[in-house]
C-alpha cells in the first residue's frame, strides 16, 4: 500500500509543480515572456555567434511560442492531477487495475518529461543556442525537472502486483 500511495503523492506532486509553473506564467506574464523573447531573440548568446541565423524576431511568432509553452504546462497539470486521481481511485484495485490506472499520469509525466528535454535542453539550448546567454539559460532548472519527472515516470512505470500490504 505505501508503494501505490507513494506513486499517488509523487504523480500529484508533479502535478502541482506544473500548476505554479502555469499560474506564474499567466500572473506574471511579462516578466516570464522576457524569458522566451531572450531565447528566441538569441540576443544575449556570445556577440560572435554564428548561430543567429535561427533566432525568430517576428513578435507574433514569439507569443505563439509563448502560449504553447503555457498550453503545454497546463495540459501536464491536468494530464498529472486527473491521472493522481485516477491513481488514488484504483488504490485497493487488484494490480492489474492500478496498472490500467496509471495511463494518464503516465501521458502526463511523459509529456513533461519531452517538454523540459525537447523544449529547453534540446531547442532553447542547442537549437537557440541558450546555453551561451549568461542571463537567460535555464538548461539548469529544466535539467532539474527532468531528473525529477524522469525519475517519478520509471517509478510510476514499475508494475504493481497486489501488494495491499506493502
Amino acid at each position: 500500500m505505501a508503494i501505490r500511495v507513494s506513486k499517488v503523492i509523487l504523480v500529484a506532486s508533479i502535478g502541482l509543480l506544473a500548476l505554479i509553473i502555469v499560474i506564474n506564467n499567466v500572473t506574471d506574464y511579462d516578466t516570464n515572456f522576457q524569458y522566451v523573447y531572450h531565447v528566441l531573440t538569441m540576443d544575449t548568446i556570445f556577440p560572435n555567434s554564428t548561430l543567429t541565423w535561427r533566432a525568430i524576431d517576428n513578435p507574433t511568432l514569439q507569443r505563439l511560442a509563448y502560449g504553447l509553452v503555457i498550453a503545454t504546462e497546463v495540459t501536464i497539470t491536468l494530464l498529472c492531477l486527473v491521472g493522481a486521481g485516477q491513481l488514488f481511485r484504483a488504490i485497493f484495485a487488484p494490480g492489474a487495475d492500478f496498472n490500467r490506472a496509471k495511463t494518464t499520469a503516465i501521458y502526463g509525466l511523459t509529456l513533461a518529461f519531452v517538454f523540459w528535454f525537447v523544449g529547453f535542453m534540446v531547442l532553447g539550448g542547442e537549437w537557440f543556442a541558450m546555453w551561451q546567454s549568461l542571463d537567460w539559460n535555464g538548461q539548469q532548472p529544466a535539467f532539474r525537472f527532468i531528473g525529477c519527472v524522469g525519475i517519478v515516470l520509471l517509478y510510476l512505470a514499475m508494475a504493481d502486483n497486489d501488494l495491499t500490504r506493502a
